[in-house]
């Protein structure tokens, strides 16, 4: 048997990703494919075949995702815990029979050759499936807010959006926009003239996936439904995922270059995924170390993006009463 283990505490897209990944190396491997913490993704508008149940992963061998971290001044996190950057790790399509992976799994070379068997096995039921906000001139932003928005390193700055959608009105110069959130609150506070909504799990999932046009958050929730997508005619992304705002070149993580994207660099300009691999390729990655946890470093840091982020706030507030 090969699979995974399904965490408490981790996101929808996280857990996709691994049952995703594990799934499809089960089957490379031609093994069983089995599943611990079934109960943490079971989804009403899927019917998701979890595998074979395993109430004991201590039975199994561990197989962990290996690791690649940066130690940079851009957050307290980074700083400390390391600002994760990997790439694909090609021990994970070799694990022996009899083995649970843990890890990010992110990396489009675990599950490359199953896309139309992983749309099967993430099929929306008829019932939960949606096309009302599929349009020609609708554009969908996937905007992650929540813990996300008090991180200057990790919420997306504005003009990421702001250049996002002057590209694609390039595309349709009369594109509407509409923004599926998390946060509403913070998407109505950097764009209080868009539609912004927080639907059902299941309708915030399929108005992703029935989209034609979409620009993405540097989260993981938007990745299978555009992935399984058979609408989809354009998908941006953030250049440097999660570290879009502050990279000088490296990617966190380099597991989210993905074959159909465009990545929105902060220069206004779109990269295909063989530019950015190239870039990557050509970056030379510095050698840290982790600070102490209490270091006055780490204080210096966190002070310093506390007042970005008040900073930010304040400036969305007097744009929005100069709107008023």
């Amino acid at each position: 048997m090969i699979g995974t283990e399904l965490m408490q505490g981790q996101g929808l897209g996280n857990r996709l990703f691994c049952y995703i990944t594990a799934r499809c190396v089960a089957a490379d491997r031609n093994a069983v494919f089995g599943t611990a913490g079934q109960q943490y993704l079971k989804l009403d508008y899927m019917d998701l075949d979890l595998g074979a149940r395993i109430d004991d992963p201590s039975l199994f061998a561990r197989y962990d995702e290996k690791e690649q971290r940066l130690y940079l001044k851009t957050s307290p996190h980074d700083m400390v815990h390391g600002c994760y950057v990997a790439g694909p790790d090609e021990g994970v399509k070799k694990i022996p029979d009899g083995t649970l992976l843990y890890g990010n799994l992110q990396a489009e070379e675990y599950f490359a050759g199953h896309r139309d068997e992983i749309r099967q096995w993430l099929k929306v039921k008829e019932e939960y499936d949606s096309y009302e906000y599929t349009a020609d001139d609708l554009c969908i932003l996937n905007m992650r807010g929540g813990e996300y928005a008090d991180d200057p390193a990790l919420f997306l700055r504005k003009r990421y959006w702001t250049d996002a959608m002057q590209l694609m009105r390039k595309e349709h110069p009369g594109m509407r926009f509409m923004i599926v959130t998390d946060d509403t609150a913070a998407a109505g506070k950097m764009f209080p003239d868009l539609p912004a909504h927080h639907f059902t799990p299941e309708k915030d999932y399929v108005t992703v996936k029935n989209a034609r046009y979409l620009i993405m958050s540097n989260s993981s929730f938007a990745f299978f439904p555009a992935y399984t997508s058979n609408t989809l005619k354009r998908i941006i992304a953030p250049k440097y995922w999660a570290r879009h705002n502050v990279s000088d070149g490296y990617w966190a993580s380099a597991q989210n270059i993905y074959n159909d994207f465009l990545y929105l660099g902060r220069d206004g300009k779109l990269y295909t995924p063989e530019e950015c691999r190239k870039e990557l390729e050509d970056y030379r990655v510095p050698e840290t170390s982790p600070w102490a946890e209490n270091s006055p470093e780490v204080d210096a840091v966190r002070k310093r993006n506390e007042r970005r982020r008040l900073f930010t706030l304040g400036a969305m507030k007097i744009r929005r009463m100069l709107h008023v």
